[in-house]
């Protein structure tokens, strides 16, 4: 049985504009009646939860929750632990895209909040009362993460128990970030629309951005065949011209040969009414995406840092989507370069301050559509097998670090979408430098070795709690806390 909810007031000391205004964001959770869940003070006993059966395999129809639901039950969850409700929510978005992606990741992590299955059997919990601790029900695996963090010190240092939740400082700074655009009912409408608060108008952009990067991918994706088959066509057609000028030929065969290219120029007719078609789709495609992306510009200004991409030193890191989507490995097939894994309509990344010396806006060859970026720091890089080309990325162009460019892809020689990184010369391995692995487990994981975490503090995370009032006033009960 754990105590009565605190009030937690985790003032996080950054200000956001919210509706025109600049304010500082405070969290209060605010006192409920006692609830009847498990303590934080001491974890699940060997063989006292039930769990699904195998606990790494996803359901068929998982649970979708609207927008308010979700306020909801982070608020019932934050209340019963006395953690702030928008960092349970900032959790959640960036876990599972609010259950939208919920594994299990490349290092086994499943459900709404991402337990390890380890965790999970000393953390989970059956919040909902059908019989079952399961981390792909939203209800048990919010509360469980309330719980954990609680556990983790949450009273005590919020900051702490958050980095007790994922090591890494990155994390810690993107969950407070995101909490913070939760914030307080006056934000509902600062989206122009009404809603809960500038984190979802953030969340319901982003789903239209993906969406419109899907849709340029596949309108791009669709015309490399059709260019094909017209070439075919026209090589098809003057074959059998050459062969209908033998004066040789009889009037039978001379009709055959007509025949057959009157056929083939019926269909290059259709086909060329198709590939118009199909470019009308992806320009409309591209002005859908330049629009979102000129929204997402005007919401970042108003959002501060959130959802930008990470600058380190001057550099980006040129694939967005984070270390649950992209990879990478120390090697390449065939000479030093690094073909960065992510979905196929990822967005792309100046990588640094430069100058476009050189761009390949067709799929064709061994890069594909594809660009030159010399740094104002001296190296050049080329980028290859994109979906998409920014129209604004032309030769002599100058970019920022961050600037957008393109779409991940697999036109050229690839066997998958991919961002091949090149040095040009190719004289070295990008991924040896240490602008490149001051990245890794911040936007991207290694394929081929563990993923560094950023150490925030040296040994284990204690939590000390008060003792019961009924026990003397003197005891103080420290435990270690174990993930």
């Amino acid at each position: 049985m754990s105590r009565s909810p605190l009030v937690l007031v985790a003032a996080l000391g950054l200000a956001i504009a919210c509706a025109g205004a600049a304010r500082a964001q405070t969290f209060v959770v605010v006192p409920t009646a006692p609830v009847q869940v498990p303590s934080y003070e001491e974890p699940n006993a060997p063989g006292s939860i039930r769990v699904p059966s195998p606990l790494s395999t996803a359901p068929a129809n998982p649970v979708v929750l609207s927008y308010s639901q979700l306020v909801e039950l982070w608020r019932s969850a934050g209340s019963a632990y006395g953690v702030p409700w928008q960092v349970l929510g900032a959790i959640n978005k960036i876990e599972s895209n609010f259950g939208r992606n919920m594994g299990p990741s490349s290092a086994g992590a499943v459900g709404w909040m991402q337990f390890i299955p380890s965790s999970w059997m000393r953390w989970g919990m059956d919040a909902d009362g059908d019989g079952l601790a399961d981390p792909w029900d939203p209800q048990d695996a919010v509360y469980a993460a309330a719980r954990y963090l609680a556990a983790a010190g949450a009273h005590e240092d919020l900051e702490r128990s958050i980095f007790a939740y994922n090591h890494a400082d990155w994390y810690v700074k993107d969950v407070l970030e995101l909490a913070r655009l939760f914030g307080g009912d006056s934000t509902l409408a600062s989206f122009g629309r009404v809603g809960p608060g500038v984190a979802f108008g953030l969340d319901d952009l982003e789903q239209r951005l993906d969406e419109a990067r899907r849709a340029v991918t596949r309108a791009q994706g669709a015309l490399p065949a059709l260019d094909r088959r017209l070439e075919e066509l026209e090589w098809d057609m003057l074959a059998l011209e050459q062969k209908a000028g033998d004066p040789d030929l009889s009037d039978k065969r001379f009709g055959e040969l007509e025949g057959r290219i009157a056929l083939l120029e019926a269909e290059r007719e259709l086909l060329y009414a198709k590939l118009e078609l199909r470019r009308q789709e992806l320009a409309d495609a591209v002005a859908g995406l330049e629009a979102l992306e000129a929204e997402a510009s005007s919401a970042a200004s108003s959002a501060g840092a959130y959802g930008s991409p990470e600058s380190l030193d001057g550099y980006v890191f040129p694939v967005g989507g984070g270390p649950k989507a992209v990879s990478v490995g120390h090697d390449h097939h065939d000479y030093p370069a690094a073909d960065i894994a992510a979905p196929e309509g990822s967005p792309l990344y100046a990588l640094a301050a430069g100058t476009v010396v050189e761009t390949y806006p067709r799929p064709e060859g061994r890069c594909g559509i594809g660009l030159e970026l010399r740094l104002d720091r001296g190296p050049t890089y080329v980028y290859c097998h994109l979906s998409y080309l920014d129209p604004s990325v032309t030769p002599g162009v100058a970019l920022s670090a961050g600037a957008h460019v393109g779409l991940v892809g697999s036109t050229g020689n690839s066997t998958g979408p991919h961002l091949h990184l090149g040095l040009v010369p190719s004289v070295a391995y990008p991924q040896d430098d240490a602008w490149f692995q001051s990245f890794a487990g911040r936007a991207f994981s290694w394929q081929d070795a563990p993923t560094p975490r950023s150490a925030r503090a040296a040994g284990p995370v204690f939590t000390v709690i008060e003792a019961p009032a009924e026990a003397s006033s003197s005891s103080v009960q420290v435990i270690a806390f174990t993930p």
